[in-house]
C-alpha cells in the first residue's frame, strides 16, 4: 500500500467512525438477559396470528382468479 492509499484508508476509517457511532457505551456490550428462553416459550405457545391484511389479500387473489382464470399462469409466474 502506498502512502497516499494508506492516508486515504485512514481518512475513510476516521469518517466511518464519526458517521457510525458505537452502538453502546461499553466497549464489549452484552445482553441484559438471555433471549432464547423467551423465544422458546413463544414458539411452544403455537399461537399463530394472521393479520387482517393477509386475509384481505388472499380474498382479493381468490376473486381475481375466479374472475380471470387465464391470469393463473401470470400469478404462478410471479410466485
Amino acid at each position: 500500500m502506498t502512502i497516499d492509499e494508506q492516508e486515504r484508508h485512514e481518512r475513510i476509517q476516521q469518517l466511518l467512525k464519526q458517521a457510525l457511532p458505537p452502538t453502546s457505551t461499553q466497549s464489549r456490550a452484552t445482553l441484559q438477559r438471555d433471549l432464547w428462553p423467551a423465544m422458546r416459550q413463544r414458539m411452544e405457545q403455537g399461537l399463530i396470528v394472521v393479520p387482517w391484511f393477509d386475509w384481505a389479500l388472499l380474498a382479493a387473489v381468490v376473486v381475481w382468479v375466479a374472475l380471470f382464470p387465464r391470469a393463473i399462469p401470470v400469478l404462478l409466474y410471479h410466485l
